[in-house]
C-alpha cells in the first residue's frame, strides 16, 4: 500500500462566482498539524486547478480529497441519460461533454449543462422537475447507497435544489477535471501511481461521523468543537478568527485522510467493479 506524507482536504462549491468563501482548502503540516492553505481573496475554482497542477509540476507526494461527485449515476440504468442518443459512455467523456457544453460559463461554472434539452429533463431545477428525475430523491450511484448503509444522507446528483444538494458542485467539479488534462490521477477512473499526487473523492460527512459527530450534526462552527473532531485522529490546528463550516470540514477531513488512507480495504472496496469505477466513481472511505 502507498505510503503519502502528505493530504489535502478541498472544501468545493458549485456557487456562481469567482472568489467564493464556499470553497476552502487544507493540508496536512506534520506529524499532527493541519493548516487551512488561505489566498488573500479567497479561492475561486481556477485557483483550485492551477493549485494542482503546481502539486503535479513538483511531483508532491500528497493525497488530495475533492468533496464533490465524480461521476452521475450510470449502474442502475446503464447510461447517465437513458434515452438520449448522445449520453457518454464513461465518466471522462462526461466532464468533457460538461466542459463542451459550458464554455461560456465562467469561472468553471455549468448552468449550461442543465438548460440543455435534451439534459434538463434528468435533474431537479429551482421550479422544475425534470420528467426524468427518478422519485423524491432522485438517481443514486452505487457508492452514495453505500454511504447510506454507513449512516449518512446522501443526495443524488441530479438534485440542483437546497442547501444541501451536491449536483451544482459535482458539474463545477467535473469541469475542473477534464481541465487538469489527465495531470493528476484520479482515483478510481486511474490506477493508484507510485508517485506524484493523487485525486479522491470524499465526502467530509464521512469524516466528521468517523471523528464523532452525528449525521445532521457533522457541520463545525466553533473552535472547541472543531478541536474535539481533530482530536479523534491525533491531530490540532490553529483555529481562524473567524471559523467556517467550510474551514472545519477542509481541516476535519484533510487530518482524517492521513489517518485512513494506509488501510487496504479503503482502496478495495468489494462492490467497486472496473465498470463503475469508469462510470460512477467511488468515494473514498466508503466500503
Amino acid at each position: 500500500m502507498r505510503q503519502f506524507a502528505h493530504f489535502a482536504c478541498v472544501d468545493w462549491s458549485g456557487a456562481v462566482g469567482e472568489h467564493l468563501p464556499s470553497i476552502a482548502v487544507a493540508t496536512s503540516a506534520g506529524a499532527r498539524d493541519v493548516r487551512l492553505v488561505e489566498r488573500p481573496r479567497g479561492w475561486s475554482r481556477p485557483a483550485v486547478r492551477d493549485w494542482l497542477l503546481a502539486l503535479a509540476d513538483q511531483q508532491a507526494d500528497m493525497l488530495i480529497g475533492l468533496d464533490l461527485s465524480m461521476g452521475f449515476p450510470f449502474a442502475d440504468a446503464g447510461a447517465y441519460f437513458p434515452g438520449w442518443a448522445q449520453t457518454p459512455p464513461d465518466a471522462r467523456q462526461l466532464w468533457a461533454l460538461i466542459d463542451q457544453q459550458c464554455q461560456r460559463d465562467a469561472h468553471f461554472a455549468a448552468s449550461s449543462f442543465v438548460a440543455h434539452a435534451d439534459i434538463a429533463p434528468h435533474f431537479r431545477q429551482r421550479g422544475l422537475t425534470g420528467a426524468a428525475f427518478a422519485g423524491t430523491m432522485g438517481r443514486m450511484r452505487v457508492t452514495e447507497h453505500g454511504q447510506a448503509a454507513a449512516g449518512l444522507r446522501p443526495y443524488s446528483c441530479f438534485n440542483l435544489v437546497g442547501a444541501a444538494q451536491v449536483g451544482k458542485s459535482s458539474l463545477t467539479g467535473m469541469r475542473v477535471l477534464h481541465a487538469l488534462e489527465g495531470r493528476v490521477p484520479v482515483w478510481p477512473f486511474d490506477p493508484l501511481p507510485d508517485k506524484g499526487p493523487v485525486i479522491v473523492e470524499i465526502y467530509t460527512a464521512l469524516a466528521a461521523k468517523a471523528a464523532g459527530r452525528q449525521p445532521g450534526r457533522s457541520k463545525m462552527r466553533d473552535a472547541a468543537a472543531l478541536a474535539e473532531a481533530l482530536a479523534a485522529f491525533g491531530a490540532r490546528a490553529d483555529v481562524p478568527e473567524k471559523l467556517t463550516d467550510h474551514a472545519s470540514d477542509a481541516l476535519v477531513t484533510a487530518a482524517w485522510l492521513r489517518r485512513v488512507a494506509c488501510e487496504p480495504t479503503l482502496w478495495t472496496p468489494q462492490a467497486l467493479t472496473d465498470h463503475i469505477a469508469q462510470t460512477e466513481g467511488w468515494t473514498f472511505g466508503v466500503l
